[in-house]
Order: C-alpha cells, then structure tokens, then sequence
C-alpha cells in the first residue's frame, strides 16, 4: 500500500511524464511545419512513449490502492530556433525527469516502500536510455551542423525509429 506522500509523488510524476508527451508532440508540430518529417516522426514516437510512461504510474498507483489524481497540464514550448536547440531543450527536460525519477527513488527508499522501489528502477534505466539517444542526436548535429545535406541525412535517419508498443505487463 502506498503512503499519502508516496502517493502524491506518484501523481505529481504522472503530470511530468503527460506534460513531456505534450513537448515532444508539440516539437513534432514544429518539425513537420520546418519541412522535417524524420523529426516529427522521432518525437511523435517520443510523445507516444510518454504516454506510456505516464500509463504504467497511472496503473501502478491504482494496483497498489492508491488513487489517481490527474492536475492541469502546463503548455509546453511550441517555437523553436532550429533542430539542435529542440534537442538541446530535450536532453535538459529529459535531465529535469531523470532528477524527478531519482527523488521518487529516494522517498521510496525513506519510505521502506520497497515495492515503488522495485517499480520505479524501470524508469531509471529508461531515462538513461533517454538521455543517451538524445546526447548521441546532438553529437550528430554537431558533426553534420543543422542545415543542409547534413541535416536532411539526419532527418532521414532519425525517421526511421518506429513506436514498439509494451507487452501486456499484467
């Protein structure tokens, strides 16, 4: 069972992980009005990964008997300078959710909830995936730069990551 504190931690995730698919579908938006399909299709697979990030803590608070308290969703950024700054902007939002994940890991850890604990190292190890893809994008763009035939081979690249929905976990 979890705590109120654990509980209202959980929920405030819920609303970080939602307000994430928001951006990136937000920065897909932005990539197809640029004429970067390879772009929108790597943050509206994001924004779909979001979703399920923010649906596994939706159904782990309702498994442990806890409630699901939903709060307004901030809206997110929607102009951009140019591809490196969406994805310098994505690696520092991924870092805010890496440091919000390693809190929840702490509290669950102060809590005894050893239960969250297990729950919650799924996540870590996915924001280091995160933030891994995402330095590696930047590493790209610098190399290639951010205009021109370089761009367009990054775009093409980066358009080929497909969406893998979960197995049914239950």
């Amino acid at each position: 069972m979890l705590s109120k504190k654990m509980e209202n931690a959980l929920n405030g995730q819920i609303n970080k992980e939602m307000y994430s698919a928001y951006l990136y579908m937000s920065m897909s938006a932005h990539s197809t009005n640029i004429g970067l399909p390879g772009f929108a299709n790597w943050f509206m697979v994001q924004y779909k990964e979001e979703m399920e990030h923010a649906m596994k803590i939706y159904d782990y608070i309702n498994s442990q008997g806890g409630k699901v308290t939903l709060k307004a969703i901030d809206k997110p950024l929607s102009n951009f300078k140019d591809a490196m700054d969406m994805f310098q902007k994505t690696l520092k939002h991924e870092q805010f959710i890496t440091k919000s994940i390693n809190e929840l890991v702490d509290l669950s850890i102060k809590e005894k909830d050893h239960a969250t604990n297990i729950f919650l190292q799924w996540f870590v190890t996915e924001q280091i995936e995160e933030e891994e893809n995402d330095n590696d994008i930047i590493a790209k763009l610098r190399l290639a730069g951010d205009k021109g035939n370089g761009l367009f081979m990054i775009d093409k690249e980066i358009g080929s990551r497909v969406y893998t929905p979960p197995l049914n976990e239950k």
